[in-house]
């Protein structure tokens, strides 16, 4: 079983790739990236199964536990806002 924080991986593809966009107009350099770090993990681990995890929101447990937790960070950006449910559209494809 491969579990993967699906947050944590967006966010490094949208930084590590210069801006792409589909014919529409949408932002799509996370989800390229996303899946090609998905698809070399995969290829290096050959797990039997795969689950990919997202962060829920700012309100959680923590932050009502103590309200500075993660308190600094900033928003996502605007162009990587739209690419977390697209690419949880692509994974939901794939049966992941």
């Amino acid at each position: 079983l491969m579990i993967i924080d699906g947050s944590s991986l967006l966010f490094r593809a949208f930084f590590a790739l210069p801006p792409l966009k589909s014919a529409l107009g949408t932002p799509t350099n996370a989800v390229y990236g996303f899946l090609t770090m998905l698809i070399k993990l995969y290829e290096e681990i050959n797990p039997d199964y795969i689950a990919v995890a997202f962060d829920k929101g700012r309100q959680t447990f923590r932050t009502e536990m103590y309200s500075e937790y993660k308190g600094n960070r900033p928003d996502a950006p605007e162009d990587l806002r739209p690419q977390f449910s697209l690419i949880q559209d692509v994974l939901k494809a794939l049966g992941i």
